[in-house]
């Protein structure tokens, strides 16, 4: 049962689930499988998507920075600007690589999003500038 309605920002991740991405153009790339969500802070950090196979076999699963994703409500699904080829050619990704951070740095390079760790860095680099 979901917890909260399509009318608010909020969203449960039961719903966020099965929710299909999709390519700039509009094409249906995959779906969101699952979300890694940080245990400290509580925020999204991937969106482990899945794509290709036939009826749920040989479907490969790729963590997308969250960041990379934007909601579109005309297509009632997810965004991204990615393309099926550039998931395909991906860089290797395995359970091991949550440890990896050069990993995850990589990767958010190769999807153009910026790292998570590096979320408000700017802003409060600006912050403490005017405060000067």
């Amino acid at each position: 049962m979901a917890t909260a309605t399509p009318t608010f920002n909020l969203i449960s991740s039961e719903d966020v689930e099965g929710t299909a991405v999709y390519d700039p153009s509009g094409n249906k790339v995959g779906e969101i499988d699952h979300l890694m969500i940080d245990r400290v802070s509580g925020n999204v950090r991937y969106a482990i998507m899945s794509f290709g196979g036939f009826l749920g076999l040989g479907h490969s699963h790729y963590p997308l920075p969250w960041s990379a994703f934007r909601y579109d409500t005309g297509l009632e699904g997810y965004v991204a600007n990615i393309t099926e080829q550039q998931l395909k050619n991906a860089p290797e990704f395995s359970e091991d690589s949550w440890t990896d951070r050069e990993w995850e740095k990589s990767w958010h390079e190769y999807f153009g999003a910026q790292p998570y760790w590096q979320e408000g860095a700017a802003t409060s680099r600006e912050s403490r500038e005017s405060m000067i």
